[in-house]
């Protein structure tokens, strides 16, 4: 693993601070808390629902459930993490989502609830990652997809898009 190791605790999590120092995601837009574990083919993170989010006024009024794409969101940004963790000099490069296959919802998320998000990942170079991801609340699995994000230049990415 590259620089991403610095943001470990001595139990091998890595808290919010150290998140918003590794993926280019703030509040309101993060949608990871905390990772309690990230090896090289594997993290597992923990989004916190506590049902105050704005999100919550509206979908759906009077009854809140996090919204299907927020929860693939939440998979995405942790499956980002997990790329960024096997590329040397990953603030050099942007990791974005490409294609996402194989998308379910098994069970709404009616918060408060605690979101643990489990991916694997599947195959890596430096142009893209594949990777398997699942949303637990305890131990029902609750949402699943296949991921894969693309690997580019941040610096030539930008550039070409800025406007």
């Amino acid at each position: 693993m590259n620089q991403i190791n610095e943001f470990k605790d001595s139990k091998g999590e890595i808290d919010k601070d150290g998140i918003k120092k590794i993926i280019p995601y703030q509040e309101p837009f993060l949608f990871i808390d905390k990772v309690l574990s990230l090896s090289n083919n594997r993290i597992v993170a923990i989004k916190d629902i506590t049902g105050d989010e704005d999100l919550f006024k509206g979908h759906f009024v009077d009854f809140p459930i996090m919204p299907g794409a927020l929860t693939v969101e939440g998979m995405g940004q942790a499956a980002t993490l997990l790329a960024r963790s096997n590329i040397l000099n990953h603030y050099e490069k942007d990791v974005l989502a490409f294609k996402l296959k194989e998308v379910k919802f098994m069970a709404p998320i009616i918060p408060p609830a605690q979101l643990r998000f489990e991916i694997d990942l599947i195959a890596q170079d430096e142009r893209g990652a594949i990777l398997q991801g699942k949303a637990f609340i305890k131990e029902d699995l609750v949402a699943e997809a296949l991921l894969m994000l693309a690997i580019v230049n941040k610096a030539e990415f930008r550039a070409k898009y800025a406007k």
